[in-house]
């Protein structure tokens, strides 16, 4: 089992990419089949896709904590207050 690491730019991928190339990854490493310095190269870039897919659920967590009710019902967003 010897899949070329991924080199796509985390920084670019969206939520749903990186959290399917992490589970690829868990998939290999599972499997016991990776050569030492493959496992060591996946588990790096999974450490970084994980990081990468929690920075982006905090982000949709902040834009849902703005959504606002208003008093009539209606459903609005509440811009970030910054600073």
């Amino acid at each position: 089992m010897s899949d070329p690491i991924n080199t796509t730019d985390i920084a670019a991928m969206s939520f749903e990419d990186a959290l399917a190339e992490l589970e690829q990854i868990v998939r290999r490493l599972e499997a016991g089949q990776v050569k030492l310095d493959d496992a060591i190269q996946c588990y790096e870039r999974g450490a970084q896709l994980k990081q990468h897919c929690e920075r982006k659920l905090n982000e949709a967590q902040q834009r849902v904590d703005r959504i606002v009710i208003g008093p009539d019902g209606t459903v609005g967003a509440e811009p970030v207050k910054l600073g």
